[in-house]
C-alpha cells in the first residue's frame, strides 16, 4: 500500500480483516497530515458538490480578498486551468444530480463502517454524534443556500432550519451576529483526528502491519508477474498496490498511464487549547466557510481554500484571519496560545473520490481524491477496496469513483 493517512489506514485495515498481509509505505509515515488536522467532522450530509451553480462567480469574488475563503497562487494559476474547467462541468444540472447520488450512496454507509472500525480499536467513545449547527449572519446569505438545503433533503439528509435565537439556545456561546441557522443531526464529530490515526496505526502494528518511510517513484509489473515498487530507498515487490497517497496520489497514477485531475486544496486551521468557551457540535459558518469544532485538545478553527500546488510554502496568516473571523461570532472566544496548522487536502473537480482500479494495471488500485471528506468516508473506501481486492460485490456501484471518467 502507497499512502499512510487515514484512507490508507483504513484500507489496510479492512484488508487485514479480510487476511491480507499489508505493508505500508509512505514518504512520511509519521509527520504531519492532512488526516492529522482536518477539523474532525463527520460529514455525512455533505451530499451537494462544490460546483453548484453561481460558485464559479462567487469564487472570484472571493479571490480579491488576499485572505479570503478561496486562494490561487499566480505561478499555479495557469496549471489548474483544466481542473478548472472540469469543475464549470461539474457545475451543470445533470451533473450535480449524478454527483449528488454518488456522494449520498458513498455517505449512507459511514456509520455502518466507522462505528466498528473505532470499536476495534477502543475508541467508541471519541464519535460525538451530536449534529452541526450552519449558522448564518444575513438573511440573504440563508436564501443563497436554499438550492443546496433543499438538494440534501431530496438525498435523505435531516435539516432543521431555525432563528438566530434558537440557535443560541442551542449552542450560547453564539453572539447576536448569528441570523438564521441550520441544523443537520446527522452529522457528527472525533475527539481529535491524531489521536483516530495513532490508535489504526498501533492496531494495524498489532495485527503483522509493517510501516516503512520511502517514497514510491514507480510502480510496474515484475518478471515474477508480480508487481515491483521502486522507491527513493530500494524496491518492494506485491502481488497488490493501493495507492491512498492522498494529494501525491496523481503523480504515480500518471505514470501508470492514468489520466486525473487531482490539485492539493490546502487548508488552514488553528486549534486553541483554552478557548473559553464551550460548544457541543462543530459550528459551520456558512457564508464565509470555515468551521469551530470542540476537540479533545481545543477548540479547532478551521477552513480555506488554496490552490497553489505541492511545494509552496504554508501562508499561515489565513489560520489567523479566520481565528479573528471566529470572535466576530463568538464572542467570548480567548485566543492565546493557539497552534497553525496546513494541510494538502486532495482535490477532484467533481468532488467525487476515486475508487477502483487502475485502467492500465488491474492489480493496482486507487484510493484518493476525498477533498474534504477523507475522514468522513475512509472507513467506507476502506471496505469497498478490499471487496475489489478480494473480488467481492461491491457494497454500493463503484462506476462513479472510477478513474476514467478523466478520459
Amino acid at each position: 500500500m502507497v499512502g499512510a493517512g487515514i484512507v490508507g489506514l483504513a484500507v489496510a485495515y479492512h484488508l487485514i480483516k479480510e487476511g491480507a498481509q499489508v505493508t505500508l509505505v509512505d514518504r512520511d509515515p509519521e509527520g504531519d497530515k492532512a488526516s492529522f488536522g482536518n477539523a474532525g467532522g463527520i460529514a455525512v450530509t455533505e451530499v451537494v458538490p462544490a460546483s453548484m451553480p453561481g460558485t464559479l462567480w462567487r469564487a472570484f469574488g472571493w479571490m480579491l480578498d488576499p485572505l479570503g475563503p478561496l486562494a490561487v497562487r499566480p505561478a499555479h494559476a495557469p496549471k489548474l486551468i483544466p481542473w478548472l474547467a472540469r469543475f464549470a462541468k461539474a457545475g451543470l444540472p445533470r451533473e450535480i444530480e449524478r454527483i449528488a447520488q454518488a456522494l449520498a450512496a458513498i455517505n449512507s454507509r459511514v456509520y455502518a463502517d466507522l462505528v466498528p472500525l473505532l470499536s476495534d480499536i477502543s475508541l467508541t467513545a471519541d464519535l460525538h454524534r451530536n449534529g452541526a449547527l450552519s449558522v448564518y449572519e444575513t438573511e440573504q446569505g440563508y436564501r443563497r443556500d436554499a438550492g443546496e438545503w433543499e438538494c440534501k433533503r431530496a438525498h435523505g439528509v435531516a435539516v432543521q432550519e431555525m432563528t438566530g435565537t434558537e440557535a443560541r439556545q442551542m449552542e450560547p456561546a453564539l453572539g447576536l451576529r448569528v441570523q438564521r441557522a441550520v441544523f443537520t443531526p446527522q452529522w457528527s464529530h472525533i475527539s481529535d483526528p491524531k489521536r483516530l490515526m495513532q490508535g489504526l496505526v498501533d492496531w494495524l502494528e498489532s495485527h503483522g502491519v509493517v510501516i516503512r518511510k520511502g517514497e514510491v517513484r514507480h510502480i510496474a509489473s515484475s518478471s515474477t508477474a508480480r508487481l515491483s515498487l521502486r522507491t527513493d530507498h530500494d524496491r518492494l515487490d506485491a502481488d497488490r498496490v493501493v495507492v491512498a497517497a492522498g494529494a501525491w496520489s496523481a503523480i504515480l497514477a500518471r505514470r501508470l498511464g492514468d489520466r486525473v485531475l487531482l490539485e492539493s486544496e490546502r487548508g488552514y486551521n488553528t486549534t486553541l487549547p483554552r478557548p473559553g468557551i464551550a460548544l457541543t457540535r462543530q459550528l459551520i459558518f456558512a457564508e464565509r466557510k470555515f468551521v469551530a469544532t470542540p476537540l479533545s485538545c481545543g477548540l479547532r478553527i478551521g477552513g480555506a481554500a488554496e490552490f497553489g500546488g505541492l511545494n509552496a510554502a504554508p501562508n499561515f496568516k489565513r489560520s489567523r484571519v479566520l481565528v479573528e473571523l471566529a470572535r466576530q461570532y463568538l464572542p467570548g472566544l480567548q485566543t492565546e496560545d493557539g497552534m497553525n496548522w496546513a494541510g494538502h487536502r486532495p482535490a477532484t473537480p467533481d468532488s467525487l473520490p476515486v475508487i477502483g482500479r487502475s485502467n492500465y494495471q488491474p492489480h493496482v488500485y486507487y484510493a484518493f481524491g476525498h477533498g474534504h471528506l477523507g475522514l468522513t468516508q475512509a472507513a467506507t473506501t476502506g471496505r469497498l477496496v478490499s471487496e475489489l481486492v478480494f473480488q467481492k460485490p461491491t457494497s454500493i456501484d463503484l462506476a462513479p469513483y472510477g478513474i476514467g471518467r478523466f478520459n
